[in-house]
């Protein structure tokens, strides 16, 4: 990828974070929406992901993920645009921050 190539996709990526309001859970980095949630125990990081689970199933796009015990790690790109983040990855991750809000 040429230098201006990417200013711009970091440029225009920052932009989207700001423009979007996401939850400052996620981080932007290596063209990947990251965070990584901590629940009181296991129940709770379950109850959380299967809520997840729904509003990504219903949005049609789906986190890469892993669970142990009580964490949640989660790492949002879109697979159909090469593993870039994009407009989908920003809507989820509005939705994930405001599913772990009621945690």
């Amino acid at each position: 990828m040429h230098t201006y190539n990417a200013f711009f996709i970091l440029l225009y990526t920052s932009f989207f974070i700001c423009s979007k309001n996401i939850s400052s859970m996620f981080t932007l980095k290596d063209n990947c929406l990251s965070a990584t949630f901590t629940f009181a125990n296991f129940t709770q990081a379950f109850a959380f992901m299967t809520e997840v689970a729904f509003a990504a199933e219903a949005a049609n796009h789906h986190p890469n993920w892993s669970n142990v015990y009580n964490t949640v790690k989660i790492d949002l790109t879109t697979h159909d645009a090469d593993n870039t983040v994009t407009e989908k990855d920003y809507e989820l991750a509005k939705k994930i921050s405001e599913i772990a809000a009621r945690y």
